[in-house]
């Protein structure tokens, strides 16, 4: 099937915005079927519902949108705003989306380009005026780029930022860059030469606002809503933080019990706006993510198709383009990125040769669980083999023949690391341990308190959350080394001298 529509009985469905029948097969797709990335060979498909999980995970609202040709087929709330009442979600619910914030900000930027005021490969501190980013002490002529700030190549600090509950006082945009209170993050200062690793940088996303400001001379707010959201129809979506309560049918915070945060208001603050504080909906974020689909297919998109093609291409060592995260090739190419505040987790995935898309958007602490099950039920019902349930095996690991496994696996550095890739950032540690305990296999890594437990695929192959571990075992019997692979990025560990 190459589109994916739902009809659900699960939650409260407030709002069902329909361009075409629902295909004939997919009103099962969030009454039965959510699942889990790992399970066993054999074990049967647990179903679960979309209302069961919401329970299970305390998250009491969902919102969704499915795309198909790059346009939002359908979008569905579900459940409530806030805990303990009938305030349903709908399609046009208000939810913080975290670090897709980033995405539309790339878009901005690339609009920006596009009209001449920008430009990809020239040094922002060409465009800066008075805060500039200050060079990395023995490198020189390392300018940093538009293109490797939306890449996460530029090499500056600060992964992420933390919430502002209700009450404390906001930095402003030269607090947050200085890291000077009230901000919360340290200094956004480079920390490796510009442009030769990836390392994710929301703190490289506020030096994008801050260019994009300076250039333009007006906030962000004022020039994302003219070049995206008033183009799209996105005149719910906002950057204003604290979001005013006056916009109306907004999704509450809530904890990992399911009860209610950041009171009185009910909802944080997010004033690093480029980087983490977009607020938007399910019916926008679907027309945000399909103008980016019709964009890189060249049919009346927000950008033109050679710089859209620009933003769907990895820019090396990194898997991001300028701004999404990309994988796959043929039908099954997509771009996609993640968003999680403390209270909020989304998710947006485009598929951009065949035109299905989603976004995902969940109102509780433990939302990133949850839509990763509703991801796995919209891509099983694409039907295109993206994210595929993976199974694993039973394995005595007490057998002679795996106790060669156990012992000290080092990086080997001389790997290129265009080969490395993202492991560079999510999987940054020169040692890794192995150890077999209580029948298990286990691998700790330094900064770690506890190790992480590896399931059977194979008898070389494990796997834990989203990355797999191979360990090569050579013609003479003896094992050699540990590779380590999140999608197309592979790290190579040799084992250590007895």
């Amino acid at each position: 099937m190459a589109a994916c529509a739902l009809v659900a009985a699960a939650g409260v469905q407030a709002q069902d915005r329909e361009r075409e029948p629902a295909p004939v097969g997919l009103q099962a797709v969030l009454t039965h079927g959510l699942r889990s990335n790992l399970m066993k060979v054999g074990e049967p498909l647990p179903r679960w519902s979309l209302q069961a999980r919401m329970a299970h995970h305390r998250v009491p609202g969902v919102a969704i949108a499915v795309l198909k040709d790059g346009q939002v087929m359908q979008a569905m709330g579900f459940g409530v705003r806030r805990a303990g009442t009938q305030e349903a979600v709908d399609a046009d619910t208000l939810f913080s989306v975290g670090s897709i914030s980033k995405i539309a900000t790339a878009a901005t930027s690339l609009r920006l380009v596009a009209d001449g005021r920008l430009d990809l490969d020239r040094d922002v501190n060409d465009d800066l005026r008075g805060w500039r980013v200050a060079p990395l002490p023995g490198v020189a002529n390392a300018p940093v780029t538009l293109r490797m700030l939306m890449s996460h190549t530029a090499g500056l600090t600060v992964h992420g930022f933390k919430d502002f509950l209700p009450g404390e006082p906001l930095p402003s945009l030269p607090e947050i860059l200085d890291g000077t209170s009230p901000a919360k993050n340290a200094p956004i200062r480079l920390q490796h030469a510009p442009g030769l690793k990836v390392d994710y940088s929301g703190g490289g996303t506020m030096v994008q606002q801050r260019v994009i400001e300076d250039v333009t001379g007006q906030p962000l707010e004022t020039v994302a809503r003219a070049q995206v959201f008033d183009p799209l129809g996105m005149h719910r979506s906002t950057f204003l933080s604290p979001l005013p309560a006056e916009r109306g049918n907004i999704a509450r915070a809530h904890d990992r019990d399911g009860a209610p945060t950041a009171l009185p208001r009910g909802w944080e603050a997010f004033p690093e706006q480029a980087a983490s504080g977009l607020w938007t909906s399910a019916n926008e974020l679907g027309a945000f993510v399909g103008a980016l689909i019709r964009s890189y297919r060249g049919a009346d998109g927000l950008l033109p198709q050679p710089l859209a093609r620009q933003m769907m291409t990895e820019v090396a060592p990194s898997p991001h383009g300028l701004g999404p995260r990309l994988e796959g090739a043929g039908a099954t190419r997509i771009f996609h990125h993640g968003g999680a505040n403390d209270s909020y987790h989304a998710w947006i995935e485009g598929y951009l040769e065949t035109g299905d898309g989603f976004a995902i958007l969940t109102n509780g602490a433990n939302g990133y669980a949850l839509h990763r099950e509703i991801r796995n039920a919209l891509s099983d019902a694409i039907g295109l083999g993206v994210n595929p349930l993976v199974r694993t095996v039973d394995l005595d690991l007490h057998a002679p023949i795996y106790a060669d496994y156990v012992g000290i696996y080092r990086l080997d550095a001389a790997a290129p690391m265009d080969h490395r890739g993202n492991l560079a950032d999510s999987f940054d540690t020169d040692t890794v341990q192995v150890a077999i305990a209580d029948g298990a296999m286990r691998i700790r890594l330094p900064d770690e308190d506890e190790p992480r437990t590896l399931q059977p695929l194979s008898p070389t192959r494990f796997a834990a959350a989203t990355l797999q571990y191979e360990f090569h075992r050579d013609a003479h019997g003896k094992v050699r080394a540990l590779s380590v692979e999140q999608g197309d990025s592979r790290a190579y560990y040799r084992r250590g001298a007895e």
